[in-house]
């Protein structure tokens, strides 16, 4: 399929986490910053991994990208296997793994196409992954029939009833966007906004290239979660989520994380149990979980 070959590219020139570190691709200390970005800006994602409880059991991570969580299931004795669909991000996460020494199974494959036999796994966890593959419900009757009766899924997807989706994404980012047909205003949303100047830049360059067009539809959803030229992300609500992974026993879903880090001004009024409160309603980052 096209579409999931465009997925494949995309995160093989955009491998998780690189955009958040000027550090070089691949070296100790890429991996280590890449490391501390992600559990400082999204400590929810110990909470509900849950790293230690997966001691001795079978773990499947789904979208390993270039293995950070993987390390720590790993490091806290599960029998890991990371699987991606992005080859660079593999290699990456193998040099990761040689160099914490840790061993662990990490291949390219197929969320949609898991290659492994029924229930061969205690606990299949997936984060932020998910809704870029193009057909999400073979994905999650993958992971049903690779779990073990009584194993448990943790899935992350993003959330529709956000903050974010509604108040950033669909409203101050297409204000935004009128400011970016100028160098002047470019470096005004940097300003304002914090957000990376080169990112900045390819958004403007993509609205000078396509018009108004850019501002709507899907495109608009894909360029405005992982970067310009993402070619696929979708966002899901409780009910739909609740018809996904309708094959399992028993689900649960949990919300987190706001997602205002780009906003000074929200930062600045919202911040500790303020913000944890309201991200457990209107946060960006649907956790499902869910057991077979």
């Amino acid at each position: 399929m096209e579409l999931k070959k465009d997925v494949q590219s995309f995160w093989d020139a955009h491998p998780c986490g690189a955009k958040f570190t000027p550090q070089a691709l691949g070296t100790p200390d890429f991996f280590k910053a890449v490391e501390e970005h992600r559990y400082r800006l999204e400590p929810h994602i110990a909470e509900f991994a849950a790293f230690s409880m997966a001691k001795g059991k079978r773990v499947l991570e789904i979208g390993c990208g270039i293995g950070t969580d993987g390390a720590r299931f790993t490091r806290e004795g599960a029998y890991y296997i990371g699987l991606d669909l992005s080859p660079r991000s593999v290699l990456l996460a193998k040099k990761n793994f040689e160099g914490r020494n840790l061993s662990a199974g990490l291949l390219v494959s197929d969320a949609e196409s898991l290659p492994f036999r029924d229930g061969a796994f205690d606990y299949v966890y997936s984060c932020g992954v998910l809704h870029h593959t193009p057909d999400i419900g073979k994905a999650v009757a993958e992971i049903h029939r690779a779990l073990r009766p009584g194993g448990q899924a943790v899935v992350m997807l993003y959330h529709k009833r956000s903050w974010n989706y509604y108040l950033g994404i669909f409203f101050l980012r297409r204000l935004g966007a009128l400011l970016l047909y100028s160098d002047g205003g470019v470096r005004l949303v940097h300003r304002l906004s914090g957000d990376n100047l080169e990112h900045l830049q390819q958004h403007a360059r993509r609205l000078c290239a396509h018009g108004w067009r850019s501002l709507v539809g899907r495109a608009w959803l894909n360029n405005n979660t992982d970067g310009v030229g993402n070619p696929l992300s979708r966002v899901f609500t409780r009910k739909e989520v609740s018809g996904l992974f309708r094959q399992f026993s028993r689900v649960r879903t949990h919300v987190r994380f706001l997602h205002l880090e780009w906003l000074p001004l929200f930062r600045t009024f919202l911040v500790g149990a303020a913000d944890r409160a309201l991200g457990r309603v209107f946060g960006w980052h649907l956790y499902v979980l869910a057991e077979k």
